[in-house]
């Protein structure tokens, strides 16, 4: 591979800070679509004897490409600082997601003809949860987690090459391991500042037949669900279909597959290949026609969405104010990052809910959410306090959440916060 066929996209690199330009096409024509505040970083959790200091905050702000219908932050916080060794998300402890990754793996040792022995690399491996998959179909995996969480991956016998993953990185898996057959980045590739590194690595590693799986938000069923509580520091970049086949063009990937799968309300799923004789899915045309026809490259959809942002909030805030008037005790329940967008934007803290109630085996427990200063308890509380209502946080779950926590004796009424607040 010669990279320095690739120079000309080095501009997808962010600096961090202030945004000028689309990250994926150097234009600098990007549109302001809505303005959340300045909020805290939504996995840098607060322990208790630092409640009194001050947190540090930076701009929330979504712009527009109108050419390519994505959206991406205006403002960069460096991936050192986002993924600090503590982060604590962990996929593993979810019950939804590990059934999606096990449907997902054998759709596509199917769909691609993997085969017994093949290496397949996750990038943003985080607690190997999707390679242990892989790994029980006979695949060899390697991982690349920059956060402490590879350690739980190791410790797992996922093999996790502790850093972030770029050229270099993908040249010491080929040197130890070889060529992928698969790459995968689920709900990692919208993260990365350095996007440029990233996709020379993704070049270098893959084979002569190889191919490249991303799975991440989809911007029209964020626009259409009013899932502004997706936008965070984390997710730098908000993918349509027809942005991901500019960018993949640009590294000579051809994106032969898309279809967009349940998680998160909505993620587009994409398949790209460096094998310029593969067949292109009749489901890409069909996706691209539904995005143009859907008006995300117009205005109209983007001014209803800061419509929509504005309301929800309101009436959030208003059923809440009414509840506590009225002396009802009211709890958060489950804490994914996206709910630190939506209690900050809203501020609801503590005199509004009490606390957030979260899965026992999670690392958040016994830490305080930034900004708002939450506490986050084990939600076996919820059983003995019976709270009159619960606000359902991780909101795109809801109804396998509630369905459990009624199984288990919990008689509290529900709060769903989005696309626009519900009391079940």
């Amino acid at each position: 591979m010669n990279i320095n066929n690739y120079k000309k996209y080095n501009f997808q690199n962010l600096k961090s800070g202030k945004q000028t330009y689309c990250q994926i096409s150097g234009k600098k024509n990007l549109i302001d679509v809505i303005d959340l505040g300045n909020q805290p970083l939504a996995d840098t959790l607060i322990e208790k004897k630092d409640l009194n200091k001050k947190v540090r905050k930076y701009p929330l702000k979504l712009l527009r490409s109108p050419t390519l219908g994505y959206a991406q932050l205006s403002y960069v916080v460096p991936g050192k600082k986002v993924y600090h060794p503590n982060y604590p998300y962990r996929p593993g402890i979810t019950k939804e997601i590990l059934m999606h990754y096990n449907d997902q793996v054998k759709e596509n040792i199917k769909n691609l003809n993997l085969q017994d022995g093949n290496l397949v690399v996750d990038v943003g491996s985080n607690d190997g949860s999707l390679l242990s998959y892989y790994k029980k179909f006979k695949m060899n995996v390697v991982g690349i987690e920059p956060t402490n969480i590879a350690n739980i991956a190791n410790n797992n016998g996922i093999f996790t090459i502790k850093k972030f993953f770029d050229y270099s990185c993908s040249n010491q898996i080929v040197k130890k391991y070889g060529k992928a057959k698969l790459i995968t980045s689920t709900n990692v590739f919208a993260h990365m500042s350095t996007l440029h590194d990233v996709m020379l690595g993704v070049v270098n590693l893959l084979d002569k037949n190889s191919y490249f799986i991303i799975e991440n938000h989809y911007i029209k069923d964020i626009l259409e669900y009013n899932q502004y509580d997706s936008i965070y520091h984390e997710h730098i970049r908000n993918y349509s279909l027809k942005s991901l086949i500019y960018l993949f063009n640009q590294y000579s990937l051809r994106v032969i597959d898309a279809i967009v799968v349940d998680r998160y309300n909505g993620s587009i799923k994409v398949t790209a290949t460096n094998n310029p004789h593969k067949r292109v899915n009749k489901r890409v045309k069909s996706l691209l026609k539904k995005e143009e026809a859907s008006g995300i490259y117009e205005s109209k959809i983007w001014n209803n969405f800061k419509t929509n942002i504005i309301k929800s909030k309101e009436s959030l805030r208003k059923i809440l104010i009414d509840l506590k008037k009225e002396k009802k005790r009211v709890v958060g329940n489950s804490c994914p990052a996206r709910c630190s967008t939506l209690l900050n934007y809203c501020n609801i803290g503590v005199e509004l809910i009490n606390y957030i109630a979260e899965q026992p085996a999670s690392l958040k427990l016994n830490k305080y959410l930034p900004g708002v200063n939450l506490p986050i308890i084990n939600n076996d509380i919820l059983f003995k306090e019976q709270p009159d209502y619960v606000l359902i946080l991780a909101w795109h779950l809801h109804k396998p959440i509630i369905k459990l926590l009624k199984s288990r004796g919990l008689k509290s009424k529900f709060i769903v916060p989005l696309p626009q607040p519900i009391i079940i």
